[in-house]
C-alpha cells in the first residue's frame, strides 16, 4: 500500500483532506450535533496552536531574528505582494466565478505563511532553516491581527459580527494566546513532545480534518456542491496556479536583486509564497458566517495541494543540487537544517 501511495501526486494527508471533505457531503454533521463538534473543533485548534508554541525554541528565534532584511521581505511577499497580485486578478476572477468562491480566492492572499511545511521544505532544500523558523512564526503571529484588518481593507465587507476588535479578540483568544502559553510552558514540555511526535502530528493534522469537516457539513447542508460546478473547480484551479506562479517568481527575483545568498533565497521562496491552512480554515470560521465558510475555503483548500506539490517538486530540485550555494558561499544554515528524512507536514 505505502508503495502505490508513492506514486500517487499526493501524500497521505492530502489524500485524508480530500475523503474529509467526500464524507462531509456523503454525510454532513447535523445541526442537533454541530453546537459540540464546534466546541471540540475550537479546542483542537487551541491545542494545535499551543504545541506550535511548545515547540519553537526560544534560543532559535533570538538566533535567527537578527536577519530583519529576509524576514522583512517575507513579510512584503505574504501580505503586500500575495493581495496586490490577487487584486489585480480580481476583476477577471470576480467575472467568472461565483461571489463567493472569489471572495474566498481573495480571502489566500490575506493570510499568513505556513509554519512547518515551509520550515520542512525549507530544510529538503538546505536553506536557512532558522531564519525560516522565525519568518514562518512572525508571518503566523503578524497574521493573527493583520488578516482581519486586511479583510476589512481589501474586501470591503464588515467581518462576522460586524466588530473588528471583537473577531481580532477571537483570534487571539483561540491561537495567540495558546501559541504563547506554550512558548512558556516550553521547558517543562520539550521532552514530551519530543517523546510523543506521533501525538503532535495527529493533533496537527486531524485538527484541520475536523474544522472542514465542520465548515463543509455546514456548507453541504447549504447546497454547497449544487452550486459549484466542474468548471468552477477547473478555474480556481487556474487561477490559483498562477497566482502561485507569479509570486514565486517575483520574490526569487527581488531575492536575487538585492544579492540574497542561495540559502536565503530558498528561504524566501517557500516561506514568501506559501499560505497557511492551519490557520486559514479557523479565521475564515471567525471571520465569515458559518453558513459561508465552507465554500470560501474551498480556493485555499485547492492553493494549499498546489502550492505543496509545486513545493515538494522544486525542494527536491534544490536538494540534487550542488551543496554549495550558486554564487560560491557555503550554506548559512547548515547546522541548523532538520533531518533530510522528515516527511513535510501539509498545514
Amino acid at each position: 500500500m505505502k508503495h502505490i501511495l508513492k506514486l500517487l501526486p499526493f501524500d497521505g494527508y492530502s489524500l485524508a483532506l480530500i475523503g474529509t471533505v467526500v464524507l462531509a457531503a456523503l454525510m454532513p454533521i447535523q445541526a442537533g450535533w454541530a453546537s459540540a463538534f464546534s466546541v471540540l473543533t475550537t479546542m483542537a485548534i487551541a491545542l494545535l496552536f499551543f504545541l506550535h508554541g511548545a515547540r519553537l525554541a526560544r534560543e532559535t528565534v533570538i538566533a535567527g531574528i537578527t536577519h530583519w532584511r529576509l524576514h522583512l521581505l517575507v513579510l512584503l511577499c505574504t501580505f503586500v505582494l500575495f493581495p496586490l497580485l490577487a487584486m489585480i486578478m480580481r476583476p477577471i476572477v470576480a467575472g467568472l466565478l461565483s461571489p463567493l468562491l472569489a471572495t474566498g480566492f481573495l480571502f489566500i492572499a490575506l493570510l499568513p505563511s505556513t509554519v512547518q511545511s515551509s520550515i520542512a521544505f525549507t530544510s529538503i532544500a538546505r536553506g536557512n532553516v532558522t531564519a525560516a523558523i522565525c519568518s514562518a512564526a512572525a508571518s503566523n503571529l503578524i497574521g493573527t491581527l493583520l488578516t482581519p484588518a486586511l479583510v476589512a481593507l481589501f474586501m470591503g465587507i464588515q467581518t462576522h459580527g460586524g466588530d473588528t476588535m471583537a473577531v481580532m479578540r477571537a483570534i487571539m483568544l483561540q491561537l495567540l494566546v495558546p501559541f504563547v502559553a506554550g512558548q512558556l510552558l516550553r521547558p517543562a514540555l520539550s521532552g514530551f513532545i519530543a517523546r510523543n511526535k506521533q501525538f503532535v502530528t495527529m493533533v496537527d493534522r486531524g485538527s484541520i480534518l475536523m474544522v472542514v469537516y465542520g465548515a463543509f457539513s455546514a456548507a453541504v447542508l447549504e447546497g454547497l456542491f449544487r452550486r459549484i460546478s466542474v468548471a468552477d473547480f477547473g478555474l480556481i484551479f487556474l487561477f490559483s496556479t498562477i497566482l502561485l506562479a507569479a509570486v514565486m517568481t517575483i520574490s526569487l527575483m527581488v531575492a536575487k536583486k538585492f544579492g540574497f545568498s542561495r540559502e536565503d533565497r530558498i528561504t524566501i521562496l517557500f516561506c514568501g509564497s506559501k499560505k497557511s491552512l492551519a490557520t486559514g480554515v479557523p479565521m475564515a470560521g471567525i471571520l465569515f458566517p458559518v453558513t459561508q465558510v465552507g465554500t470560501i475555503i474551498l480556493p485555499l483548500m485547492v492553493f494549499h495541494q498546489i502550492q505543496l506539490l509545486v513545493c515538494a517538486y522544486l525542494a527536491g530540485r534544490y536538494a540534487r543540487d550542488l551543496p554549495a550555494s550558486d554564487d560560491g558561499q557555503t550554506s548559512s544554515a547548515r547546522s541548523t537544517t532538520l533531518p533530510h528524512a522528515e516527511e513535510p507536514s501539509a498545514t
